[in-house]
């Protein structure tokens, strides 16, 4: 074998080569293990088992596996706190901190045990071990993405119970540290949670003031992405200032930056897309990379180091997450993900016992050895198969008992889910083109994946280059748009005599749920404030029509004001539009606050409660549609109003709805807008007080 290095030149140090390598492993390991049925996570670390100094010594682990494996795993962390459902958050936060008690508190008493009694450490020594066995990562947490189960409460309750542990190891073992270098006194402590509380007040009061002017200013998508990677490792950077680890920064940074990147955009798509495909398996595969397997079968202390800190490890994380499964009445896939999602042990882990390497409890005797060394890094090997099995196995019966669950309970349909909600939305103006698009993708059900119709037209009698470049150019945009957001979308070109007339054939020829609008941009003196596009429309079709005017970019909207006339219910599109409207709070994670008659307000508080849990909804009566307008007391720059209107011939139309353009230009045009008008064609929609 060292011949055969040394003829090749082995290790690979050549930084180009050992790119193309990693890449080679990242493209090829998840083909062949998914013939296996091994997770991809697995693949990864035994992979860089494989590639590595202690394996076939292929790839040297130079600087790039410091740097992107630091960056794959502030990653993971990241995106579990801005994939966080925050309502879920905060229904379960409690069950989240005993979690966090017990996934602590059990695994600490076995480390130190396994560590005093078993190992023979000392008591600094047995602490730390402690702390390491406590502690954990989310490293099986992309599989949850990839499932898309990360509202399941007991997603929500591992995760938070993750940030307990994480916390509480790390100040354990600043006060180890601490004790050891003769600093653990009174100031220590003082200073540690001065400089803790100003990283805090920052990160949750400062920074969030800074994020949404840089997204109000800054629309450029490079520019978007690199601004919130520079927000998570500022947070990474600043808490290891604080004199904790950065993968707590990163993970609150994700919180902070939940609010302000929807789930269903096209910057989420990118995060997601660039970590899952790069950073994260660089992480794996640098982690397999320090593991080594050979003291294990020459050296029975190591052996039994192994085998002690796993068995320590697993047993008190299972008791953990068993315990709990039953005090919260969760189901056996739910206790088994907890306990995956909690399992994994690695930066953090790594971290620390570097820690007790470099500390020398006397002069000349380190805390910890290599052979602590060697079974925490063995330890980090099995947890994370053990954890990445557990977690597959139980997210895809979670995922089946889901669809199951919705089946057996006959959730009430309405004709917003019995259509293909075929979104057909008309594109002449490049100015608002991503602002409709942006707005429809979160209208959307991504479950159906049903894709956008975007159409553009030309004059029939100005068939000019000018009109056509114009024509591509907003197709372009359109493309690109949806492209970024994965949404699958069609372009249509039409030459039309009149838009209105073109637009509503299109409608039908496309078998169109729904069409949504940019509001008409005023050029003369006399043009009216809908504009007579979107009148034409109006008069011309009887499908829903929704009219969009965005002040601000969407993602810092902090609140939806939606405004009903009296009789909203009896139209035959009611739930469609509260459908859509939810979607887009809960995407957005602002409050939707609707005002209504009484009786109105119930029915779309069982609605929501029934379909919606997840959006933040508040309640106000509106005695009468004449009270509309002093709506614009309460309606700030940051916030979106939505009026809820109706054709002539509707059952909640009134004669002053003639006037509403007037109103809406006079009292709300400070903030953004939007106008809908709700579907008058098919069936009637079942009541929901009906089964």
């Amino acid at each position: 074998m060292d011949l055969i290095s040394t003829y090749l030149h082995l290790p690979i140090t050549d930084p180009t080569w050992i790119f193309f390598l990693v890449l080679c492993i990242i493209l090829f390991a998840p083909m062949l293990l998914n013939k296996l049925r091994i997770p991809n996570l697995i693949g990864m670390i035994i992979a860089g088992v494989i590639v590595g100094e202690h394996g076939l010594n292929l790839l040297s682990r130079d600087a790039s596996f410091e740097l992107f494996g630091k960056v794959g795993i502030y990653f993971i962390m990241f995106l579990a706190g801005l994939e966080m459902d925050m309502q879920s958050f905060k229904r379960n936060k409690n069950q989240g901190l005993i979690f966090g008690f017990f996934t602590t508190i059990i695994p600490f008493i076995f480390g130190y045990v396994s560590g005093y009694y078993i190992l023979g450490y000392s008591t600094p020594a047995s602490i730390l071990l402690a702390c390491i066995l406590a502690s954990h990562t989310l490293v099986s947490y992309p599989i949850i993405s990839r499932y898309g189960i990360g509202k399941n409460p007991a997603v929500t309750v591992s995760v938070v119970a993750t940030m307990i542990a994480l916390f509480v190891s790390l100040v354990i073992l600043a006060g180890v540290t601490g004790v050891i270098k003769g600093a653990n006194d009174m100031w220590f402590w003082i200073w540690f949670f001065i400089k803790l509380a100003i990283y805090l007040t920052l990160l949750f009061f400062a920074v969030p003031r800074v994020i949404r002017i840089f997204f109000r200013s800054i629309s450029d998508p490079k520019l978007q992405f690199i601004f919130t990677l520079s927000v998570v490792f500022f947070a990474a950077a600043f808490a290891e200032v604080c004199g904790v680890e950065g993968i707590l920064g990163a993970f609150l940074a994700g919180l902070v930056l939940n609010r302000f990147i929807p789930k269903s955009s096209p910057l989420m798509n990118r995060l997601e897309f660039v970590g899952n495909a790069l950073f994260v398996p660089y992480f794996l595969i640098g982690v397999g990379m320090i593991v080594n397997v050979a003291p294990m079968f020459h050296e029975w202390n190591a052996l039994l180091v192994v085998i002690v800190i796993v068995a320590a490890a697993t047993i008190s994380k299972y008791l953990a997450a068993i315990i709990c499964q039953r005090m919260f009445n969760f189901t056996n896939h739910q206790g088994t993900i907890m306990f995956g999602l909690t399992e994994a042990q690695a930066a953090g882990s790594l971290a620390m016992v570097m820690v007790g390497i470099k500390l020398e409890e006397k002069p000349g005797v380190p805390l910890m050895d290599n052979t602590a060394l060697e079974g925490v890094v063995m330890m980090i090997l099995i947890t994370c198969i053990i954890s990445s099995f557990a977690t597959e196995y139980s997210a895809k019966q979670l995922k089946v008992d889901e669809k199951l669950g919705d089946h057996e309970h006959g959730k009430r349909k309405d004709s917003t889910s019995r259509d293909d909600e075929k979104m057909l939305i008309p594109i002449n103006e490049t100015s608002n083109i991503a602002t409709i698009l942006g707005a429809a993708i979160m209208m959307r059900n991504r479950k159906l994946n049903r894709g956008l119709i975007c159409l553009n037209m030309i004059e029939d009698s100005n068939m000019s280059m000018a009109s056509q470049a114009h024509s591509k150019e907003c197709m372009d945009i359109a493309k690109k748009v949806a492209a970024a957001a994965d949404v699958p979308i069609q372009t249509q070109t039409r030459l039309a005599v009149n838009f209105a007339t073109a637009a509503i054939h299109s409608m039908m020829e496309n078998d169109a749920s729904e069409m949504l609008i940019g509001l008409h941009h005023k050029r003369h003196e006399n043009d009216s404030f809908i504009g007579t596009f979107a009148n034409g429309l109006i008069n011309g079709m009887n499908r829903q029509l929704t009219i969009i005017s965005l002040k601000i970019p969407a993602n810092t909207i902090r609140k939806i004001v939606v405004a009903l006339p009296e009789n909203a219910e009896f139209e035959k599109g009611f739930y469609r539009w509260i459908n859509r409207l939810a979607r887009m709070a809960e995407d957005l994670g602002c409050i939707i606050e609707f005002n209504a008659p009484q009786v109105t307000d119930k029915l779309i508080m069982r609605y929501m409660y029934d379909r919606h849990k997840g959006a933040r909804a508040e309640y106000k009566k509106l005695e009468s549609w004449q009270d509309f307008p002093k709506l614009k007391d309460k309606v700030a720059s940051d916030h979106l109003i939505v009026v809820v209107t109706a054709r002539k011939g509707g059952i909640s139309y009134q004669n002053s709805f003639s006037k509403l353009p007037n109103i809406l230009k006079e009292s709300f045009s400070h903030c953004s807008l939007m106008i809908i008008y709700p579907d008058q064609e098919g069936e009637v929609q079942e009541s929901l007080f009906n089964g």
